[in-house]
């Protein structure tokens, strides 16, 4: 790997390049001075003078810059024209040598990438927020970065290819994005794109090369191991190596649809709310129909196909296996052959299935797996692998029961763990629950808020972010979810939100919480509503004035002045009892 040129060596590289022109330029009005002093002229009275080094040299200066103001302190000789003469085509060709060098240097991609650090890190250092460092803008990358903007998170961007680079400034986000072509696994670039400022709060590794990711978060757990990680992974090698380095968050994208399709077929009303939950933020989710049990098809055995080959085990469905290499997996039946093929379909069961699973690296072959086996059985449940997130309109078109974009999976996950870290836990929690009880929450959940992606956000009860709530829990004062959740506006009003979790410090966690649960201090809780009931919480809680409205619906005195006088009128009308 090339080592990094530092922006504080851009002066030195610009005089090392531009040296030799320089030195010519230098040398060329020298001996136009000199020559010229030398050269006899004639005064007014036909006197022989000599031009004085001072006026040599300002006749010089703008002649060699193509001014020519005219002949001074009088008209030249014969002698002096000739070396004047001399002395602008020497300066011509010294400018010219001089320009085209200034153009190479200033077309030259190490000064270029130097610049380019310059003010990359310039633009870094000034930063006076918490943002996120996202190494690779891909297809994932640029998912992440556009729900980041949309929860007014910053993003500062790593990405080795220029063009994607370029991209960002299309991309029309409410605030700027630094961004710089580099490769991330140099320790200095991680520097340069503040892993170590102390705004940096997570660091995200998105890129396609599993290396270049484990080469990110082992920089930034030695560099920064206080900072949060999260990190693509598609290897279980690399995703071993990688939590043995101490990463938070490993994210395998065919690991996670593995995980969330062995849930859809034990308890589809929980992948529902997961998909719901966890969906990109101003976007719409559809009911999916639930993945039915029976016989199953997968064409292609590769990494994903293992990894749903090992989902259909975990829940005892069966499955067949239809690829083109020779058996390699003697525990499932399997038909060599390509999944395209309508024979290989009818010998693999496809008339009696009940889904089927195209996870082949090519999403035309996955396309035509599909349209051959709905023609041979309308009723399939199919699941299509697409590999470029480009194809999305023919994934689209053909309406095909789920749709594995890798890249969307992880963006999920990362929105998931960085957005509301208290949301990982209750899913885990959710997967473990007893079906019924989440097809009930979900119905719940979707009756009252619609199916638009809910704000999802979670709270400590803490003096930093609910001061009002917390000075009165901390004074003994009973107050209860359903108490607390009103609007500050107008107190009839329930907020349009819903407590999905209570985590306490004693390890009691409950899960959808009865709303006469009484609050603690040091409480955390997450919550999930509509666009704008976020606001109108977090208000109620770190207000006192809100909070006792929502409380009691008494309006507070607004001021100082006024609360004394209140107090003043309060303490004046309570009578002394014996």
């Amino acid at each position: 790997m090339n080592p990094l040129p530092r922006h504080q060596s851009i002066f030195f590289l610009i005089l090392r390049r531009m040296r030799a022109p320089l030195i010519l330029l230098i040398v060329i009005m020298a001996v136009s001075v000199l020559g010229l002093t030398l050269a006899p002229g004639v005064d007014a009275e036909g006197k022989v003078q000599y031009l004085s080094f001072f006026h040599a040299f300002y006749f010089i200066s703008y002649t060699a810059t193509t001014i020519g103001f005219g002949e001074i302190p009088y008209a030249f000789s014969d002698q002096q024209r000739l070396w004047v003469t001399i002395c602008i085509y020497l300066s011509v060709i010294g400018w010219a040598y001089t320009l085209g060098s200034v153009f190479s240097l200033l077309s030259d991609r190490n000064l270029q990438q130097a610049f380019a650090i310059q003010r990359f890190s310039r633009a870094v250092r000034r930063l006076r927020e918490p943002f996120y460092l996202v190494c690779g803008y891909g297809e994932t990358g640029r998912l992440v970065c556009d729900a980041l903007d949309r929860l007014r998170h910053r993003a500062v961007v790593i990405e080795l290819d220029e063009s994607k680079v370029g991209e960002i400034e299309l991309q029309g986000y409410a605030a700027d994005v630094p961004a710089i072509d580099a490769d991330a696994r140099n320790p200095e670039i991680l520097k340069f794109a503040g892993l170590t400022h102390p705004h940096c709060v997570g660091v995200i590794a998105l890129t396609n090369d599993d290396a270049s990711n484990l080469a990110v978060a082992i920089a930034a757990r030695l560099l920064a191991p206080k900072i949060p990680v999260l990190c693509r992974a598609q290897g279980i090698e690399t995703a071993t190596t990688m939590a043995a380095f101490g990463t938070r968050h490993v994210i395998n994208p065919f690991q996670e649809f593995a995980e969330m399709l062995a849930l859809a077929l034990h308890a589809p009303a929980a992948w529902q709310l997961t998909n719901w939950l966890t969906g990109l933020p101003g976007t719409t989710v559809e009911r999916y129909r639930n993945p039915p049990r029976g016989a199953w098809i997968l064409c292609g055995h590769g990494r994903f196909g293992q990894q749903m080959v090992s989902a259909m085990d975990a829940e005892d469905v069966p499955v067949t296996i239809v690829d083109r290499d020779l058996p390699d997996d003697l525990d499932h039946r399997w038909v060599h052959g390509e999944g395209t093929n309508p024979d290989a379909l009818r010998q693999a069961g496809v008339m009696t299935a009940a889904g089927i699973i195209a996870a082949t690296r090519s999403d035309i072959d996955n396309l035509s797996i599909a349209v051959a086996a709905r023609e041979l059985n309308p009723s399939l449940f199919v699941i299509l692998r697409q590999n470029q997130y480009a194809n999305r309109a023919l994934f689209e078109a053909y309406d095909a029961d789920i749709n594995v974009v890798p890249s969307e999976i992880i963006g999920h996950e990362c929105l998931a763990i960085l957005s509301t870290p208290l949301l990982v836990p209750f899913l885990n929690e959710l997967r473990r629950t007893d079906p019924a009880w989440c097809s009930g929450l979900f119905e719940h959940l979707t009756s009252r808020l619609g199916w638009e992606v809910p704000e999802v956000w979670s709270t400590r009860i803490n003096l930093a972010t609910a001061p009002a709530l917390y000075r009165r829990l901390m004074r003994g004062e009973d107050i209860t979810l359903v108490a607390l959740l009103r609007s500050p506006e107008d107190r009839a009003e329930r907020l349009e939100c819903e407590v999905l979790y209570l985590d306490r410090d004693s390890d009691d966690h409950r899960m959808a919480p009865d709303a006469d649960t009484a609050l603690r201090a040091g409480d955390e809780i997450l919550l999930v509503g509509k666009r704008g009931s976020r606001n109108s919480f977090m208000l109620a809680i770190a207000n006192e004035h809100a909070l006792n409205y929502v409380l009691t619906g008494t309006d507070l005195p607004g001021g100082w002045i006024w609360e004394r006088l209140s107090g003043a009128r309060k303490a004046a009308a309570t009578p002394d009892l014996p």
